[in-house]
């Protein structure tokens, strides 16, 4: 079996070679770790705010819209900042943890997780934990929150996966994930709650403070069906690294959330160790182990494959955990592999806290479930002159040029829109599984995520099926201040930042395609065509409600087959045989132009095209009803 693996793997392999509970072993709780934080000086806190300003007035795409959307203006609050730090000296500032509170308080605000304020050290790839999770379900009268999954070695009496909180720290559980929602730069409504469930017990240090309270006091119903309460301490620790090592140029072709990606190392590290074991085996060359009915992926961080039995009947069941790769081409062969492997009459494809990750890889996919050509969403700058010399210093940056100079003239606030992704590798590979197809999203779902999510409904490829109302709505390919400062703009503004601090901006911002051309994906996020609200069998058996509800789905469309069983050549001519099911027409192309075009029955079916001598390559369109539905193409 190949392997699907690069140096960054062999690195991030290396880095995590302390094995997890060694990892969990070392945690320290809060008070200690608070105890030695802060070191920045007075005119290192300075740099921050001026690097920060710098980014937000001359770089950040969406400030016109969160201005409007959330009445906001980050821009006068860093100045605020910046000139009380004027009137403080090293020795009456106050302590760092209020410094970042603030500029914490300013990125927020915006309420856009792809710019971020990432806090330097000692904060920085630190997490802070409680040893359990907690995911909500509503299949009942009201939304009830409970433990899903627990830490290797925990235990509290009748404390295991299905225990139902009902308070946190005194406060009744639901007002407590509104509080907490309140302060997570969520875009929409479902977003935040989200988020305020997720935080409740796992928190990135470099994308937030650690949490005001030293422990939180849990009030549940045991599995004994006593109530009980539970105080438990915060735990510092080192999280897992990122696990693609350093970007290069791939930094630029991100939409990534930063803070969700950092959860979705932890929560491997907390509840899905074996995860890493996997990986080790890849790069080993051996068979990773994989779940009972799952199919043995070589990314097992970024895929899981398994066949799923409903009521409706037996599908496939593909999670994308990430487009967080280096490798897009890799990417994409791993997923045909893995969809080639599952039953061919439907496929469900979930994409649920997915933080996106390399905007190609997200793009790329959509091209192997539908026969339609696949259209890229456009990006574009805000218009500034930081940006416009940003754009002259970069060959792959020129296209966007012409546009922004005209800015000048007729005063567009934002460049032409132009795709990141080219659209001929977008549509490359072709079509490559026939069945019906259905998508689950939840509001973890964010920027390339969302991309591929938009795609998918903007090209009609099958049904979205949400778990919430919205996707986590990033509309943005994100950029890093580490990876701007490397642009040959000169004079530059940027600076290097201090203790390991980073802070990232929304650079170019997205616009959906098809039916809602030109419409922001920012806030907006994608509603899915259909609901789901995640009951207690979906939290404690395996998504068994979710699963027969996409089957549902499955079952009433049509499966679909075009296959070339045989291509040869004759007196001139390209004898083709195929074999269909709900096809009633073929068009055939040779080299890219039209040949011939012929009803056909199910079954099998033999198509003699003309001309074909010099022909390199042919495509079969199948139609039906006079609608495009499946396409099959084949070098000769």
């Amino acid at each position: 079996m190949g392997r699907v693996t690069t140096d960054a793997t062999a690195e991030y392999l290396t880095r995590t070679a302390a094995p997890v509970r060694e990892r969990l072993a070392a945690a320290t709780q809060l008070e200690t770790f608070l105890a030695g934080a802060g070191t920045l000086t007075l005119e290192q806190r300075m740099l921050l705010v001026d690097q920060a300003l710098v980014l937000m007035e001359q770089n950040y795409v969406h400030l016109p819209l969160k201005i409007a959307m959330h009445a906001v203006n980050p821009v006068q609050r860093l100045r605020l900042i910046r000139r009380q730090l004027e009137q403080q000296t090293d020795e009456t500032m106050p302590p760092e943890w209020i410094f970042h509170s603030e500029m914490s308080k300013v990125f927020h605000s915006v309420r856009d997780l792809h710019t971020n304020y990432q806090l330097p050290a000692p904060f920085a790839k630190k997490i802070a934990f409680l040893p359990f999770r907690v995911e909500e379900c509503t299949d009942g009268p009201k939304p009830r929150f409970l433990v899903t999954r627990i830490t290797q070695g925990f235990s509290a009496p009748g404390f295991e996966p299905g225990v139902e909180i009902t308070h946190w720290s005194g406060i009744p559980i639901e007002q407590a994930v509104e509080l907490n929602a309140a302060r997570f730069a969520g875009s929409n409504t479902a977003a935040r709650r989200s988020r305020g469930i997720q935080s409740l017990t796992v928190r990135s240090l470099s994308a937030h403070l650690p949490p005001f309270e030293e422990w939180v006091t849990v009030s549940y119903t045991g599995t004994d069906g006593v109530a009980h309460e539970l105080r438990e301490n915060w735990q510092i620790v080192e999280n897992l690294p990122p696990m693609t090592g350093p970007l290069g140029e791939a930094a630029l072709l991100m939409g990534m959330d930063y803070e969700g990606d950092e959860i979705s190392r932890a929560n491997v590290m907390l509840f899905a160790p074996h995860v890493i074991e996997q990986q080790r085996a890849v790069e080993a060359g051996e068979s990773p182990d994989s779940a009972a009915g799952e199919i043995v992926s070589m990314m097992p961080n970024v895929f899981t494959a398994r066949t799923v039995q409903t009521p409706s009947g037996t599908f496939g069941h593909i999670r994308i955990h990430t487009f967080f790769v280096l490798d897009s081409g890799a990417f994409v062969e791993e997923f045909i592999r893995l969809i080639g492997l599952l039953p061919q009459n439907g496929l469900i494809v979930d994409v649920r806290d997915n933080g996106g990750g390399s905007i190609l890889a997200s793009e790329f996919i959509l091209q192997t479930l539908t026969p339609r050509r696949i259209t890229p969403e456009p990006f574009q700058f805000i218009n500034t002159p930081l940006n416009l010399r940003i754009c002259r210093s970069s060959p792959s940056l020129r296209p966007w040029v012409k546009s922004m100079e005209q800015a000048v003239e007729i005063g567009a606030a934002f460049s032409d829109a132009l795709p990141i992704t080219p659209e001929a590798s977008a549509n490359a590979i072709g079509q490559q599984y026939f069945g019906p197809v259905v998508l689950i999203t939840n509001a973890r779902c964010y920027s390339a995520t969302d991309m591929f999510a938009a795609g998918f409904q903007d090209h009609k490829i099958g049904t979205v099926l949400g778990t919430d109302d919205n996707t986590g709505a990033g509309g943005a390919n994100v950029w890093a201040q580490a990876d701007i400062i490397t642009f040959p703009v000169t004079p530059s503004p940027y600076r290097p930042l201090p203790n390991g601090a980073g802070m990232r901006v929304s650079i170019r911002r997205s616009l959906r395609v098809g039916d809602r051309a030109g419409t922001p994906l920012e806030d907006l996020g994608v509603v899915p065509d259909a609901r789901h609200r995640m009951t207690r069998r979906d939290l404690l058996e395996g998504n068994a409600d979710l699963m027969a509800r996409a089957g549902e789905l499955l079952k009433a469309q049509p499966v679909r087959e075009l296959t070339i069983t045989d291509a040869t050549r004759a007196d001139g001519s390209l004898r083709l045989m195929l074999k269909t099911a709900n096809v009633d027409r073929v068009d055939v192309y040779l080299d890219q132009r039209p040949r011939t075009s012929v009803d056909i029955p199910d079954g099998q079916a033999e198509v003699v095209v003309p001309g074909a001598t010099a022909a390199e390559s042919v495509r079969v369109d199948g139609f039906a009803g006079g609608k495009l539905v499946a396409a099959r193409s084949r070098r000769l």
